[in-house]
């Protein structure tokens, strides 16, 4: 595959945009350049339909001095870059370790992403001029890619005053080229709410540097020839010492924004910590009435999984708005300067051993969950109501056998009879969805919401399109809105 190919795909675009229709989501610092369609029209994606232009005005030009800003590719590295920590929180400083080439000054601008009056996002700071340099190449060990040894280029210390949220760095050269690192601000004070954002499936997908020759992730690595390579050649462990691939940007992270956005927009109380927050045991569940995964979040180590089920039965509730979670078992390890969870393990299918699907250990996901992965969708279906007649639908007008179009897409779940469920006082299934799989074969989706013992409520939308139903423009649906507005209000007790 020749560079020239490569350079035009932004990240996880080459291997995996097919499975995800919302991929990673509209930014709203790129109105621009970045464009979605809608029935065939070239729509800017901050536009809502029927509206005018972005209102608030509270996103400033990013800096440009060359003109339009470029994405960065990760076959010339015009400028990459990646964070000391996944999650920081306010008073504490994060590093930024960045590679620019050719060398120039760069800037970088803080976002922190909300609802803003629709714009999306908002600019919180913006650093002095920096002198950019490029740094060493990757290193690489059995597939396992990391920049760890890249020299600091800007170390941002986080005002007391900020707000808990989801945050991207915009790196921007002197000549225009962009890139991007999400980084989160996390806050673990009591809030109705406590979303985390799913940082280590966004790991596992990276496939940086996505230059035919040297990247990895757990899907994928390059031959000789620049070939793609499946997963029984992927990489086994990955690190988090290194860019995401392409415009700097997670796969899937779309999903989590969107959520974000319509969250806020409504005033819910809400603060914010990561996956690997969960793994390392740093949230107190009993600080929350519920726990929100908004997004893609398909790896999860044995810890992550142990402190969502003591969430559940001690009495917080737990939102899943995607489908395919918790599907393979990791184990997180140090960097290789003794960094804690820096390191993603997932073995998958190579070689002999036990394997690494939680239901291939006898631990199904929908003891959890309460419905399980069951394949990939491969053109949107619609999703289709039942029991209309249930809290989760009151005044959202639908009725029993309603179809909601494109609702069930890109992955889908859906309840197994012959593997355990949950402890539970009350189960219900909340849609019931068919569909044909890429061999052309019947299967269905399905929503679940099940009460446990302790009271608890846990939610599974069973599909990637139910975040993007709440804010994303071309895709936003009331039905979706209302219904999990009327699930959040009764775990968050509102009147």
């Amino acid at each position: 595959m020749g560079t020239e190919q490569i350079r035009r795909w932004e990240s996880g675009a080459l291997a995996h945009a097919v499975s995800d229709p919302f991929a990673q989501g509209p930014l709203p610092w790129l109105r621009d350049a970045e464009h979605y369609f809608d029935d065939g029209q070239l729509v800017p994606w901050y536009v809502e339909l029927g509206s005018g232009q972005s209102r608030s005005g509270l996103i400033p030009a990013p800096r440009r001095t060359g003109g339009s800003p470029k994405t960065a590719d990760d076959v010339r590295g015009q400028i990459k870059g990646f964070a000391s920590a996944g999650a920081v929180a306010p008073g504490e400083s994060i590093d930024f370790r960045v590679t620019v080439n050719p060398p120039q000054p760069f800037g970088v601008d803080i976002y922190r992403i909300g609802h803003y009056a629709g714009d999306g996002a908002a600019k919180i700071t913006t650093s002095p001029r920096l002198s950019g340099l490029v740094q060493p190449g990757p290193l690489s060990a059995e597939r396992t890619v990391s920049c760890h040894h890249w020299w600091l280029s800007w170390r941002l210390q986080v005002p007391s005053y900020w707000s808990p949220g989801a945050y991207v760095a915009v790196l921007t050269t002197d000549d225009g080229h962009r890139s991007h690192v999400p980084f989160t601000v996390r806050d673990f004070h009591p809030a109705d709410l406590l979303l985390l954002l799913p940082d280590v499936t966004w790991q596992a997908y990276n496939l940086y540097p996505e230059d035919g020759r040297t990247g990895a992730s757990l899907y994928h690595a390059w031959d000789d020839g620049g070939k793609l390579l499946g997963e029984r050649e992927a990489a086994v462990a990955v690190s988090f010492d290194r860019p995401y691939a392409g415009a700097g940007m997670p796969l899937h992270v779309g999903h989590a924004y969107d959520f974000i956005r319509w969250a806020e927009r409504f005033g819910y109380d809400i603060t914010y910590a990561n996956a690997r927050d969960l793994h390392a045991g740093r949230v107190d569940p009993s600080r929350y009435r519920g726990l929100v995964f908004p997004g893609h979040d398909e790896y999860w180590s044995p810890q992550m999984r142990r402190h969502a089920t003591l969430a559940r039965d001690t009495g917080t509730s737990l939102v899943f708005l995607s489908a395919n979670t918790m599907y393979w078992q990791v184990e997180l390890a140090p960097s290789v300067s003794g960094e804690p969870d820096r390191i993603l393990r997932c073995r998958k299918r190579q070689g002999p051993g036990r394997p690494l699907l939680w239901r291939e250990q006898g631990l199904a996901e929908q003891e959890l969950l309460g419905i399980q992965y069951v394949g990939r969708v491969p053109e949107p279906h619609p999703l289709v109501v039942r029991n209309a007649g249930h809290w989760l639908w009151e005044a959202t007008g639908a009725h029993e056998g309603d179809e909601l179009t494109g609702l069930v897409a890109g992955e889908a779940d859906r309840y197994f009879p012959r593997a355990p469920l949950p402890e539970h006082t009350d189960r219900i299934l909340l849609a019931h969805s068919p569909y044909h799989d890429a061999g052309g074969v019947r299967r269905h989706q399905e929503t679940s919401l099940y009460r446990a013992p302790s009271g608890a409520l846990v939610f599974a939308s069973g599909t990637f399109a139910w975040s993007p139903a709440l804010n994303r423009p071309g895709h936003a649906s009331p039905v979706v809105q209302r219904a999990t507005a009327n699930l959040l209000d009764r775990i968050c007790k509102r009147d």
